[in-house]
């Protein structure tokens, strides 16, 4: 399995991996503001509830909804139903922005439990659906261990290309450090290093998404 590839969601390499659907037509407008600075998503859920979002949902949508479309696509294993799954769950954020309490947990789980809301319910809408559930959506720790896969994944592609080639290599291709330098063209040492630093880089950014990686 590659690292933080949830089960079931199309691989690079086999199948096709469809890409999210845009930005929710039913949600309010948003401001498009080029801003390098990253607002945790607690920060950016208490904008959305405020009377000044600004690109508050926006921000949200660019973070989450790949990973939402991954949850829908395994839940369902339809990409229009995944794409709907995307939709709901982002009319569902910024109506229910307001209700989100950081003391009760991070803004990821919560994100992701009314993405888990938004996929249940066309999947027991279809007539052709097995009555029971997939693992992923019923089982508790199932799905958690979906959430983190998932959340590892986009985590992945927040780090620099240096340290995102590092750890597919070394994890996807199941490399050793002298492999990656040997095809790198770089010295051993730097990979060592590299590696170091982009767990590191991984770590801060699962903490700060609130995954526990």
């Amino acid at each position: 399995m590659r690292l933080g590839e949830p089960p079931g969601y199309p691989s690079a390499n086999g199948g096709v991996r469809h890409a999210p659907p845009a930005a929710p037509r039913s949600s309010p407008p948003v401001t498009r503001v080029a801003a390098r600075s990253r607002d945790g998503d607690a920060a950016l859920l208490e904008r959305l509830a405020s009377r000044e979002p600004g690109d508050a949902l926006e921000r949200l949508y660019d973070r989450f909804a790949p990973s939402v479309y991954g949850l829908g696509l395994r839940a369902l294993r339809d990409a229009q139903l995944a794409e709907d799954v995307v939709q709901d769950t982002f009319v569902r954020i910024w109506r229910s922005a307001a209700r989100f309490d950081a003391r009760r947990g991070s803004a990821a789980t919560w994100i992701f439990a009314l993405a888990r809301r938004a996929a249940i319910d066309p999947h027991r809408r279809r007539p052709e659906a097995p009555k029971e559930l997939p693992e992923d959506l019923a089982a508790d720790d199932q799905f958690e261990a979906l959430v983190t896969a998932l959340g590892v994944r986009d985590a992945l592609a927040a780090l620099t290309p240096a340290h995102r080639e590092v750890l597919e290599l070394t994890y996807d291709a199941d490399l050793t450090q002298t492999s990656i330098a040997e095809r790198l063209g770089v010295p051993l040492g730097t990979i060592k290093s590299r590696t170091y630093h982009a767990l590191r880089a991984l770590r801060d950014v699962l903490v700060e998404r609130g995954i526990d990686g």
